[in-house]
């Protein structure tokens, strides 16, 4: 999927008869400009992050932040429940780290953690998902393979008109 993209059709000249004119004349070919736009405009892969709200006594204190550091978590904030020894700490969580999250934080504190995870915003992932070492670039490498595409993005080349 593609968010925030414009696309201004600026010239189109097409079949008189209105026999061949339609989308088997138009698609194939803006397909491909289309294609060619995305990678020649610096493409940027987004990934889902949660909100993760856990409760826990402040003895499992130690094993909450252990979790969350090792699921590359962001704590956002930390409050003690008023009139209890209740923590309440929300953090964001990459939706990928969240696999395993909830069996995690529960041995990491005995099952004395109540957790909930919702959906939050989209964060960019800095690296180029053309450049196969980056980490978005491993994402779409193991994409395009799960999907049994080629593993390598076709270049521009394959891309223009061939009259």
């Amino acid at each position: 999927n593609c968010r925030g993209i414009r696309w201004n059709l600026k010239d189109l000249i097409i079949h008189t008869d209105v026999i061949h004119r339609g989308g088997g004349q138009i698609l194939p070919t803006a397909r491909r400009c289309l294609y060619a736009c995305v990678l020649t405009a610096s493409p940027r892969l987004m990934e889902p992050v949660y909100l993760a709200e856990i409760l826990f006594p402040e003895n499992a204190m130690d094993g909450v932040y252990s979790c969350l550091s090792k699921k590359k978590a962001y704590i956002i904030s930390e409050e003690k429940r008023i009139g209890t020894s209740f923590y309440n700490v929300k953090a964001y969580l990459p939706v990928t780290e969240y696999f395993g999250f909830t069996e995690d934080l529960e041995s990491h504190t005995s099952g004395q953690t109540f957790s909930q995870c919702v959906f939050d915003h989209w964060k960019v992932i800095d690296s180029d998902p053309l450049d196969p070492n980056s980490k978005a670039g491993s994402i779409v490498l193991a994409t395009r393979k799960r999907k049994g595409l080629k593993d390598a993005v076709p270049p521009l080349e394959c891309f223009v008109d061939k009259l």
